[in-house]
C-alpha cells in the first residue's frame, strides 16, 4: 500500500474544497488559532510514517486526552470503574446537563465532559501526583519527555468552564465525585491543554493499533483485553453525538477534540491523525473528517 501516494492524493482534493466550520469560541485562546492550518499524519506499523501539511505543529488535543485518562486509570484499577461511568453512545451533546439528571448522575460513557470528569477523579484519588503522572504517562507512550500542556489554554479554559463545574456539582449531589470539585475541574482542564503534533499523537495512538503495546520498544502499556474495550468505546462513543456518522462515513474506531484534531486507528495497520481547526456543528472537525473518510475510501480498508 502506497500510503504517501494516497496521502497525496488527499492534500490535492483539499485544495478543491470549500472550507466549511468555524474555530472553537467558547474556549478564547482556541479561537486564536489560524482556520487554515492543515495537517495530517500516518504511523504504519510495518512501513513507518507518512504526512503532509502542519503535521509537525502543535495544536491543543483537547478531548483527544480523553482517550489517554481512560487507558491510565484502566491500567491501574479493575474495571469496576464502569460502575461509575457506562459505555453506551449518548446521542447528546457532550457537556449535557439533562441526560446526567435523568440517569442519576451516570455519566453515558468516558469520552463525553461527564464521564471524563468521573475518571479525572477516579486518578486524582488513585494517583500521588495526578498532573504530573498523568503528563509522564502521555510522554511515555509517545516517546517524547518534552511534551507539556499549553499554559495559555489552560488558563483560558479555566476562566470559563460554567458548564464542567455544573457537571461536577451534580454528579457530587449523586454521590458520583469523591474529590473537591476545583481539584478535579482542574485536573481536567490541565489534560485537556496537553499540546501535541499529528505525528506526536499519532506514535501516542499506536498504542490502540497495537494491542495495547508501544510499537517502538514493544513494552505493554495495558493489556490487548482492555485495549479491545478501550478500542470499542472510541468506536461508538469517540465523536460525542456524531459518532454513528464517523463510523458510517470512516469507519474506523477514533476520538476528536474541539482543538480541531482527530485520531484514529487500523487495528493491526496503522495510527493516523489530522488537524484542521474548523468544526462542524457537532464539534468535530470538518475537513478531518473529509480526510479520514477518503483514506479509508482509497485504501479499501477500514475495520469493516
Amino acid at each position: 500500500m502506497d500510503y504517501q501516494e494516497i496521502l497525496d492524493t488527499i492534500a490535492l482534493e483539499l485544495t478543491t474544497k470549500q472550507p466549511r466550520g468555524n474555530v472553537a469560541t467558547y474556549i478564547p485562546e482556541l479561537a486564536k488559532v489560524s482556520p487554515q492550518k492543515f495537517g495530517m499524519h500516518l504511523h504504519c506499523i510495518n512501513s513507518g510514517h507518512y504526512c503532509f501539511g502542519n503535521s509537525d505543529e502543535k495544536f491543543s488535543i483537547q478531548s483527544i486526552s480523553k482517550v489517554f485518562g481512560l487507558t491510565l486509570a484502566m491500567s491501574l484499577i479493575h474495571e469496576d470503574l464502569f460502575e461509575r461511568v457506562d459505555v453506551e453512545p449518548s446521542g447528546n451533546p457532550f457537556n449535557s446537563l439533562i441526560q446526567l439528571e435523568y440517569e442519576n448522575g451516570i455519566p453515558r460513557n468516558p469520552f463525553i465532559n461527564a464521564g471524563a470528569l468521573v475518571i479525572s477523579d477516579i486518578l486524582i484519588s488513585t494517583l500521588k501526583s495526578p498532573k504530573q503522572e498523568f503528563l509522564q504517562f502521555v510522554q511515555n507512550i509517545t516517546d517524547n519527555d518534552t511534551l507539556k500542556i499549553n499554559v495559555e489554554v489552560f488558563e483560558s479554559e479555566k476562566k470559563c468552564s460554567y458548564r464542567n463545574a455544573a457537571l461536577l456539582h451534580l454528579m457530587k449531589s449523586f454521590g458520583n465525585i469523591t474529590n473537591d470539585i476545583e481539584e478535579v475541574l482542574d485536573f481536567y482542564i490541565y489534560q485537556c491543554a496537553i499540546e501535541m503534533s499529528c505525528k506526536e499523537l499519532a506514535t501516542a495512538f499506536m498504542v490502540y493499533a497495537n494491542r495495547g503495546a508501544k510499537l517502538s520498544s514493544h513494552e505493554e502499556v495495558i493489556s490487548p483485553h482492555k485495549v479491545k474495550r478501550i478500542n470499542a468505546i472510541m468506536q461508538t462513543c469517540g465523536f460525542y453525538d456524531e459518532a454513528g456518522e464517523f463510523s458510517f462515513r470512516v469507519g474506523l474506531p477514533g476520538k476528536s477534540g474541539v482543538g480541531g484534531g482527530i485520531a484514529a486507528i487500523h487495528p493491526n495497520q496503522y495510527a493516523v491523525t489530522v488537524w484542521s481547526p474548523l468544526l462542524n456543528p457537532k464539534g468535530n472537525s470538518e475537513l478531518g473528517m473529509y480526510a479520514l473518510e477518503r483514506l479509508t475510501t482509497l485504501t479499501g480498508l477500514s475495520i469493516f
